[in-house]
């Protein structure tokens, strides 16, 4: 979800395993020539959920990424049967309010661009939650933690799932 601190914990994961890290949003805005918060109205929110779909689809032939996507990547079936396909799904999950607060620091949240936004992120929050449930493998709750403790509580989790670390991560990995 937007506000979970996906775009910050995909770095930090980054630097403690040395694996490639790909962003949907940055290559869906790279695509467009333009930021998400430009597509979202110039060309509709259906064009930009067909077009993170063709960027997760450019990143299924690549092995041992790390993959951070927007948090409605999930609101389409084939978005999940590709990441499911992809390996380990992490949800980085938060309370509401936390969620809210950090979603609510950047202006650039297209659908928060509303009359009223806080009951537009609960109404998303709700509908996305299930889903983000039903699909996860990893659910870390970023509430109280930064994002290099959210890192390390990923990596432990991780590593819980498969014993053999080297199976997970390159020889960079701490």
């Amino acid at each position: 979800m937007m506000g979970a601190g996906k775009s910050c914990v995909g770095p930090c994961l980054h630097r403690r395993t040395g694996l490639a890290l790909h962003d949907t949003d940055e290559i869906v805005a790279a695509n467009f020539g333009m930021p998400i918060s430009e597509i979202f109205p110039k060309f509709g929110e259906p064009r930009f959920r067909q077009a993170e779909t063709d960027a997760l689809r450019s990143l299924a032939t690549i092995e041992q990424t790390i993959i951070v996507t927007g948090g409605g990547v999930v609101v389409r079936n084939e978005n999940v049967e590709l990441l499911k396909r992809l390996g380990v799904i992490v949800w980085l999950d938060a309370d509401e309010e936390t969620l809210f607060a950090r979603a609510s620091r950047k202006r650039n949240r297209p659908l928060l661009h509303t009359k009223h936004p806080r009951k537009a992120f609960s109404q998303i929050l709700g509908a996305r939650r299930i889903l983000y449930a039903n699909i996860a493998d990893i659910r870390v709750d970023t509430s109280v933690f930064t994002d290099e403790e959210v890192a390390v509580a990923i990596l432990a989790k991780l590593r819980r799932m498969n014993p053999k670390p080297e199976s997970l991560f390159p020889a960079k990995a701490s």
